[in-house]
């Protein structure tokens, strides 16, 4: 026979089994919160996060009783920075003799090829991103030479991914974010001879998918039909053609641009365009068909023909003339992603005001690969990342005081601050190898 006592611990074990586990609740007070949503911009704002959640923001919010209060006063706080091009988590070291995840090399597949399958959530330049602002980017393909094998890459690259930077097992936000092609100067080696010829072979994997749309069934009965392209990538290119994932261009030259357009206007595609030297000339066309343009401000120099018309302030021109704009570091993009907040303050310079830019290097990017509805901004009911500045983030001197991913607070710390803070102990008798 089980004892009174014995049956009631049983029942708490059993309610304890079952209810849900609830995350600490934190308050973000005092704060000039920029929340770069339908608010604008708070002075001596509170912001509230519950279970990963912005559960409300505002300037009359009370503190909830037991929340972890931190004390923003004479601070800014902004979204989480969102970098939209690169390879964090798909490589450590360049020029190492590790592989470099994000190429995709041979015959067998190209559209289909999904970088997020190799996306390391505990690669080393997570963290150095992430303590500078960093919690959100794309993860992206990219084409490479002809390997020692003879293996070549192609004009279409593969799906992207959006990932968060927290560091745990689910990180990918989204898998299929953007197909990513190589048109332009950059296309022509993975072509053949000419620019042309990258323009045509996109258009025939279009064709072969539409085809392919139409005549699925005899296809998986066996009957052969003659493509030049997978099952697997004429599947994944039917998402594409029914504009459920947009299509990015890494292309400079206006009339590659325009030629991307009238492609985009024939099939019916949601276009981005990655770099778009150029693009400054056909800024009116790019607001029209509703084009985005991820621009790197740094990239100012006609370093080949495609960017002969290259020019210092071209967020700008076409932040004015109603192109969406998001800001990538053009230097590296891997362990220099976190390097946005000076494009952003370049760009500013250039005649951008500095709420656009803000706005390309948080929410802007978030609504070019549709998760704006989870972030990108401090809105309630958003994952709440958050970072919080001392002063201008724009500013190179300014480094975030603390950086929340999806509500939780990270380390502030990375390979790099614990490599410093080792060799900055001048007292210690040890040698560093051998300090903590």
């Amino acid at each position: 026979m089980i004892r009174p006592l014995c049956k009631q611990v049983m029942v708490l074990l059993l309610l304890t089994a079952v209810l849900p586990v609830y995350a600490e609740t934190t308050a973000i007070v005092g704060g000039k919160v920029h929340t770069v949503g339908p608010q604008g911009v708070l002075e001596n704002a509170t912001i509230i996060i519950r279970d990963g959640l912005i559960d409300a923001v505002g300037t009359d919010i009370a503190v909830p009783a037991g929340a972890t209060r931190i004390d923003a006063a004479g601070k800014i706080v902004t979204p989480g920075l969102f970098t939209p091009m690169g390879n964090i988590g798909l490589i450590e070291v360049g020029f190492s003799a590790g592989p470099l995840d994000y190429v995709q090399r041979g015959d067998q597949f190209t559209a289909s090829f999904e970088v997020a399958d190799a996306f390391n959530p505990r690669s080393t330049l997570i963290s150095v991103n992430r303590i500078e602002g960093v919690t959100r980017a794309l993860v992206s393909p990219a084409a490479a030479s002809m390997d020692e094998t003879g293996f070549t890459s192609h004009v279409i690259s593969g799906m992207a991914a959006v990932a968060n930077l927290s560091g745990k097992e689910d990180s990918i936000d989204r898998r299929d974010a953007a197909l990513i092609v190589n048109l332009g100067e950059g296309g022509v080696e993975y072509a053949g001879s000419s620019r042309a010829s990258a323009l045509l072979i996109l258009r025939n994997a279009l064709d072969e998918a539409k085809d392919f749309a139409l005549h699925r069934e005899e296809f998986e009965r066996g009957e052969h039909r003659d493509y030049n392209f997978s099952f697997s990538d004429l599947t994944a290119l039917q998402r594409v053609l029914s504009g459920d994932i947009p299509l990015l261009a890494n292309v400079d030259r206006a009339s590659d641009i325009l030629g991307l357009i009238r492609l985009g206007d024939e099939y019916g595609l949601r276009l981005i365009v990655n770099s778009g030297v150029e693009a400054w000339l056909v800024a009116d066309e790019l607001a029209a068909a509703n084009v985005p343009v991820i621009v790197a401000p740094e990239a100012n120099l006609p370093s080949n023909f495609d960017r002969v018309n290259a020019r210092s302030d071209l967020a700008a021109i076409l932040s004015k003339a109603g192109v969406k704009v998001a800001f990538a570091d053009g230097s590296g993009m891997t362990e220099n992603a976190r390097n946005i907040t000076q494009s952003a303050g370049n760009a500013t310079v250039g005649g951008m005001s500095w709420d656009a830019a803000l706005r390309a290097i948080t929410l802007d990017p978030a609504e070019i690969y549709g998760v704006a509805d989870r972030v990108g901004s401090i809105e309630p009911g958003k994952e709440a990342d958050v970072v919080i500045w001392p002063g201008d983030p724009f500013e190179l001197s300014n480094y975030p005081d603390q950086v929340f991913i999806r509500g939780e607070a990270i380390e502030m710390k990375s390979r790099q601050t614990l490599l410093r803070d080792r060799y900055m102990q001048t007292g210690s008798h040890e040698r560093p190898a051998y300090r903590h």
